[in-house]
């Protein structure tokens, strides 16, 4: 009896047998009882569900009565009932074997009753409606047990007898139970759910908007204060700071967003570094660092995730609203979307302008750029303006680089097809000189440092061993000059410049009727002195050409002739080439300008002026001169008094460079000829036989600089003198003197004093018809 009892119970293990034991067989026994519960369980739940539904059908099944036989069909033929009635036997003529034989059957009534239109075996409906209570009492009972409970080990107790092994159950939950506590919390939810909304008025909601509106612009306020004051420890929060631009409260989603984008955008202009973050590699992962550096990799690391999620997100917003699409949820209309665009778009020109030296840089210029060519005026000045700042600048040149060879790419990616505007931004780029056939280091001086052989003969060994440890130092500091990043510089210089002419060139062979082209011969003139002396020749006859098909405006034309002279007077002074063609379309068309529109066009002609005579002396004729200077004293009759300034302001200094201008202030004609003011050469027009008598018109001008500028030139134009004019206006050149005189925001320079209104005396022809005027 002791020998089956040891048998059926189960021993529990010794704590050194369980030492022996390894961790995998532990884990296999203790998964393979989870099993066995898990199992055990299921077949529980199982005969549970079948009990519930015997007991279902029980109830709703009734004891089917037997029946009388179907009456026959109404609509069946008369004559075929007479006929079955005949053949039928009566009752009384059946034996009584046979009666008792049919009286049986009609007890069971399953021959009869059965429905013979259908096709099943007479023995299924029996099978069908078997009992289903006597299916359940045949399957063998099954006492409800509780599933084994799991043992834990606890650290054993050691006792005088030894080692006792400690165990504590581990309960199993009823999964049973917890399916039946989630249908009642579903259903809870469901009637919590059906409840009706209170209706609010429409003060109420107002009221209503502003308490959540308040709320979230302080937990906007509460976190962005977290993340200035400690970035290193609080930078997760810019993650639960950006996931509010997904704001879902249709009332305060619009407004919420743009807060947290503007919000967003400050935080990261002030706390990321001056330097760009790169990605650790996988030898630098490896390695242990301190924790100072650990916590600095950490922040850096969350700072340029979370700063590109956020380029992403403003990405996103704008490419919705240019694709006109709406979220699922409607939470934000597409009315609403443009405005979020917009603030969008502010905040990455904010980026562009505060970060060019930080991460995703060049993503942004890559955003900004064709926004400059948007429908949208306000959109496109944005980026305009600030591509504009983001050039003038940069001091470098890397992010100039970076804008320029996206917009080389749009414009020909486009086709030629795209706003002026967009090729008028590389004015404003900061070139100024850039790698010619000189290198850089050949013209910079070089420190010189004493060769061994000097140094032997020249110096003792105490002398030298200083010599050496100076001359270290030296070339350290000059490494760390800035003469390197000059030679940078003008490298960046040099590419970003070759880009430029590349896109005007392209432009000028392609697409000489496009609406760029004045921006392109803008850019010539302005860069002009920086082009390659081997284009010289061919980008002259180009202009020319454009000059000579007439297709061009005025202002357009006066460019054309500037851009010719800035590089015939830069490195275009080696070349052999005679300009006369442009010195006589400028004479030409000098009186197109008059003091309605064109009359801005004057600062273009003082520049080709100034490039023209001034620049060019040694190379401008006598004659050539004094036909330009009758022909801008006339014009100064009829331009506005800024334009009359600056031009007798040019004619002064053309006075003043030149010998024998004063011819024209003699009567008396010099030479042979009659000036002729209407040909079209100004070599031989004889302008030598003619007087400036336009300046003792413009002595009686109104302006009083006029009037002061054509005293002065009508006495010489001296230097010294009662003759001689101010330092304030000998000085200035002629463009500064057309800005400052100017009259677009409707002021008179200099003011014009205010006049004291006199009192009126009665004079003495009224005084005496009064007088007659009373009655006798």
């Amino acid at each position: 009896m002791n020998s089956t009892k040891r048998k059926n119970t189960k021993r529990v293990p010794s704590f050194r047998k369980l030492l022996r034991t390894s961790k995998i067989k532990l884990d296999n026994k203790l998964k393979n009882k989870q099993y066995k519960q898990q199992s055990a369980a299921k077949k529980y739940r199982k005969e549970q569900k079948k009990l519930r539904e015997a007991v279902r059908d029980a109830i709703s099944r009734k004891p089917f009565p037997l029946e009388e036989c179907k009456k026959r069909q109404v609509g069946k033929s008369e004559k075929r009932e007479e006929e079955e009635e005949e053949d039928a036997l009566p009752l009384d003529m059946m034996d009584e074997d046979d009666l008792k034989l049919m009286e049986d059957l009609a007890q069971k009534a399953s021959f009869l009753t059965r429905d013979l239109s259908s096709d099943e075996p007479v023995h299924v409906k029996k099978r069908k409606h078997e009992s289903v209570i006597d299916k359940y009492e045949k399957v063998p009972r099954r006492m409800q047990t509780e599933p084994e409970k799991e043992l834990i080990h606890l650290l054993p107790i050691k006792d005088k007898d030894g080692i006792i092994p400690q165990t504590m159950e581990k309960p199993v939950l009823d999964v049973a139970q917890n399916e039946e506590e989630d249908t009642e919390e579903m259903e809870e939810a469901e009637d919590f759910s059906e409840e009706p909304l209170p209706v609010l008025t429409p003060e109420e909601m107002a009221a209503q908007r502003r308490q959540k509106l308040q709320e979230r612009k302080m937990h906007i306020a509460a976190l962005a204060s977290a993340i200035l004051s400690e970035p290193d420890n609080n930078i997760k929060k810019l993650k639960e700071l950006r996931a509010m631009l997904m704001e879902q409260d249709p009332n305060v989603a619009v407004i919420v967003r743009k807060l947290v984008m503007v919000s967003l955008m400050e935080i990261f202009k002030d706390i990321a570094p001056s330097y760009k973050i790169r990605p650790l590699t996988e030898a630098e992962k490896a390695t242990k660092v301190k924790k100072e550096t650990q916590k600095l990799r950490e922040f850096e690391e969350g700072l340029v995730s979370q700063y590109k999620f956020y380029l992403e997100n403003l990405e996103q917003t704008i490419k919705d609203w240019k694709q006109r699409k709406l979220k699922k949820s409607n939470v934000i209309s597409l009315k609403a979307y443009k405005g979020l665009a917009e603030i969008a778009v502010k905040c990455l020109c904010e980026l562009l302008v505060a970060l060019p030296h930080f991460n995703f840089h060049n993503n942004i210029i890559v955003l900004i750029v064709p926004l400059m060519n948007d429908a949208s005026k306000m959109i496109s000045k944005l980026c305009f303006e600030a591509v504009k700042k983001l050039f003038k600048q940069d001091k470098l040149g890397y992010a100039s680089l970076g804008v320029v060879k996206v917009i080389s790419g749009l414009v020909r990616g486009r086709n030629y097809n795209v706003r002026p505007e967009v090729l008028k931004v590389f004015l404003h780029l900061r070139i100024k000189e850039v790698e010619l056939q000189k290198d850089s280091e050949d013209i910079a001086p070089k420190k010189k440092f004493m060769t061994y052989k000097e140094k032997r003969k020249n110096l003792s060994r105490m002398q030298r061993k200083w010599k050496k440890a100076e001359e270290k130092l030296e070339r350290e500091l000059l490494e760390a000059e800035a003469s390197e990043s000059k030679e940078k510089k003008l490298k960046l210089h040099t590419e970003t410049l070759n880009i430029v002419f590349v896109t005007y060139f392209r432009i000028l062979k392609k697409a000489q009727k496009s609406p760029l082209l004045p921006a392109v011969l803008e850019g010539l003139a302005k860069f002009a002195h920086l082009i390659n002396v081997e284009f010289f020749d061919d980008l002259l006859i180009v202009l020319h050409s454009l000059i000579a098909s007439g297709d061009l405006s005025y202002r357009e034309s006066l460019h054309c002739v500037l851009s010719a002279f800035h590089i015939l007077s830069g490195q275009g002074d080696v070349l052999n080439i005679d300009p006369m063609k442009f010195y006589t379309h400028l004479y030409k068309t000098l009186f197109s300008i008059h003091a309605g529109g064109t009359n801005d066009d004057t600062g273009i002609v003082l520049q080709c002026l100034d490039v023209m005579f001034a620049k060019r002396r040694k190379q401008v004729s006598q004659q050539r001169a004094l036909a330009f200077l009758k022909r801008l004293s006339t014009l100064a009759l009829h331009v506005l008094p800024n334009a009359t300034v600056s031009i007798l302001a040019t004619n002064r200094v053309l006075m003043q460079t030149f010998p024998k201008m004063d011819l024209l202030l003699d009567n008396e004609s010099q030479g042979s000829g009659v000036y002729l003011p209407e040909l079209e050469e100004p070599e031989h027009c004889n302008a030598q036989n003619t007087a400036l008598w336009e300046l003792h018109l413009l002595q009686r001008h109104y302006h009083p600089t006029v009037q002061k500028f054509a005293s002065h030139l009508i006495v010489g134009a001296p230097t010294e003198g009662s003759g001689a004019l101010s330092l304030d206006l000998s000085q200035r050149p002629a463009t500064e003197l057309f800005e400052a005189y100017s009259m677009t925001g409707m002021t008179f320079n200099p003011p014009v004093a205010s006049v004291t209104p006199r009192r009126k005396v009665p004079s003495r022809l009224s005084v005496s018809i009064s007088n007659h005027d009373t009655p006798i």
